[in-house]
């Protein structure tokens, strides 16, 4: 239900996975979505005055009840306890989660993002989420490419994913939250030649990941095909937007083309 309400993109794509996957996906999904929420959204909105102070104990307090339930097999939270029973079966550790926690962690004190800063924000936010997905994907189906060999296409699917969300929220991340991830990028100054860059380095990303899709299971690929569709399709409409009009509206892929998108990865369209 959490992926389902929170992307429609997400939720599409993982709905070509069998149920046995689609479950430890979406498992995962709603891990990350609560701990977003904490450092994001409706969380830090609740609490009011002195609200970072009190998400920081909350996400704290949220990590250590997701150890214990990977340690004990049992959780009185049904988010963690889902998400712990999926981590269990699949092997999913504590090598992926606390970068994840580390880096949710940072959002909670906005800086300036140096290279450093960027590529340690990407990596325990979004490439550690495409390598447990890739732990549930490789579970179902043994005759995928060893784990091993999908871990570069699986981190640059999630480098690629969050770098195009971070292009599309732009000007919410500024405006309300006072965040911009991109080092050395002011957006005040936001410019053609930023935005030409950005959208080049996730095109580049995108290829890299798709290089992994022969390697993953067959009941993997075209769920995974429809997530890249989906982002790609995304940062074209970045690409088509201008650099000035990104740091003050949100684009977005209508439905309509979504559903032409699931369409095609069920034909086994992949991106260009």
């Amino acid at each position: 239900m959490v992926i389902r309400d929170y992307s429609t993109s997400f939720g599409w794509a993982s709905k070509l996975l069998p149920a046995a996957t689609r479950t430890h996906i979406a498992n995962i999904y709603a891990m990350v979505r609560v701990a977003d929420e904490v450092v994001d959204g409706s969380a830090v909105e609740a609490m009011g005055k002195g609200s970072m102070a009190r998400a920081e104990k909350l996400l704290n307090a949220y990590e250590d009840e997701i150890y214990q339930a990977l340690e004990i097999g049992f959780s009185t939270d049904l988010v963690v306890q889902a998400f712990s029973s999926s981590a269990r079966a699949l092997g999913i550790g504590r090598d992926l989660i606390e970068p994840f926690f580390d880096s949710m962690r940072m959002d909670l004190n906005p800086v300036v993002y140096d290279q450093a800063a960027y590529e340690k924000y990407i990596y325990g936010s979004a490439e550690v989420v495409g390598l447990m997905c890739v732990k549930a994907f490789v579970a179902a189906d043994k005759s995928a490419w060893p784990y091993e060999q999908l871990v570069t296409p699986a981190r640059a699917l999630g480098s690629a994913f969050q770098k195009v969300n971070f292009l599309r929220d732009l000007a919410a991340d500024f405006q309300t939250l006072g965040r911009c991830y991109f080092p050395g990028i002011d957006p005040l100054n936001f410019s053609e030649a930023d935005k030409t860059a950005l959208v080049a380095e996730i095109d580049s990303e995108i290829r890299v990941a798709m290089s992994g899709i022969p390697g993953l299971p067959k009941s993997a690929r075209k769920a995974v095909s429809a997530a890249l569709l989906f982002f790609d399709a995304l940062n074209r409409e970045i690409e088509n937007t201008s650099a000035s009009k990104l740091v003050s509206t949100r684009v977005r892929v209508s439905d309509p083309k979504k559903i032409l998108i699931l369409i095609k990865a069920i034909s086994g369209a992949t991106p260009k």
